[in-house]
């Protein structure tokens, strides 16, 4: 891993019960020191690995959940194949108990499988671990979801949602980014990735450098922080984030929300069809698409419709959630013509 001289800002001595809307609307990166360390979660995992185990295993449903596996060999890095035709790891379907056992059962192999349930729902799968766990986020209606595994390395890519992530078993390493740095990171396909979002194509603990030389530049701009049981981070929207967990058992919480209306739909939709739609036109019709897109989305302001009657506006209004309603039937039918 490339030495990395810029660490996250740190917050000591903050509530869980309590989080300051300036930790939780940052524009930045922010670790949390110790804001979990009360949770029982934190405290069974702190005597052993089993005693973190025996914790979960009193909520877990009898369902089986979606894991992600990996032969030994991979060190941890979930990613493609040699020609990005396909993944070097396989999904399964196991029980949750079943991947807990699993982790006590390789805990101590020099060499094992690799083994990462992902962003799974608290409350559908853990139902009532969230009553002994949970951190305060005001108004916020966040989802709330658990990551479990052995040492894994999730390649650097970014989320919509603004995050608040909590360690709860194990030690992880985060390296992030700004989300200005995308061209440096050497993002994967959009519409083809491991586990739902593109992926920066760079090793981190083994770059090659004549092949993405621009990842020299973005490792200027990364910070770095090693989070033990207990700790949190917050991600802002947006932000690339590279995450390593350095333990045979690890156990993150995490709570996602976005800083939005719930009627507005994801941008990456209207990236997607961007893409289809406007990348590929003629330069001069490519730029004029380009003002377009400047006046009416990002330099959108109160003269942008002024000379058009409140009642008239329409989609140039202010958009509320039967507005967008409307609009998206609209697009659903211009979509399926």
């Amino acid at each position: 891993m490339p030495a990395i001289e810029s660490p996250i800002a740190e917050v000591h001595g903050v509530d869980a019960a309590a989080l300051p809307d300036s930790v939780l609307t940052s524009p930045t990166p922010l670790v949390l020191r110790g804001v979990v360390r009360h949770w029982p979660i934190v405290q069974a995992s702190l005597r052993s690995p089993g005693d973190g185990v025996d914790y979960i295993r009193r909520f877990a449903r009898d369902a089986p959940i979606v894991a992600m596996v990996a032969k030994p060999g991979t060190g941890g890095r979930f990613f493609y194949n040699e020609d990005l035709s396909g993944f070097n790891f396989h999904m399964e379907k196991p029980k949750l108990v079943a991947v807990l056992e699993a982790m006590l059962r390789h805990l101590h192999d020099a060499n094992p499988p690799t083994i990462y349930m992902g962003s799974t729902t608290v409350d559908t799968y853990l139902p009532g671990l969230r009553a002994e766990n949970d951190v305060v986020l005001g108004q916020r209606d966040p989802l709330f979801s658990v990551w479990i595994g052995n040492r894994t390395r999730i390649a650097a890519h970014q989320d919509v949602p603004d995050n608040l992530a909590c360690v709860a078993a194990g030690r992880r390493r985060f390296t992030l980014f700004p989300p200005q740095q995308l061209e440096n990171l050497y993002i994967g396909p959009l519409d083809f990735t491991p586990a739902g979002q593109a992926i920066s194509l760079v090793d981190f603990h083994d770059p090659d450098y004549d092949r993405f030389p621009r990842f020299a530049e973005a490792l200027k701009h990364a910070q770095m922080a090693e989070l033990e049981p207990g700790d949190a981070i917050f991600i802002p929207s947006l932000w690339w984030h590279h995450i390593e967990a350095l333990e045979g058992f690890n156990v993150l919480l995490n709570y996602w929300w976005r800083q939005t209306p719930a009627h507005m739909d994801s941008p990456m939709n209207a990236l997607m069809l961007a893409i289809m739609s406007v990348r590929d036109l003629p330069a001069e019709q490519r730029a004029a698409w380009q003002d377009m897109f400047r006046h009416y989305v990002f330099e959108a302001g109160d003269d942008t419709a002024a000379h058009i009657p409140d009642a008239a506006r329409r989609v140039l209004g202010p958009i509320d959630a039967d507005a967008a309603r409307s609009l998206r039937l609209r697009l659903l039918q211009r979509l399926n013509r």
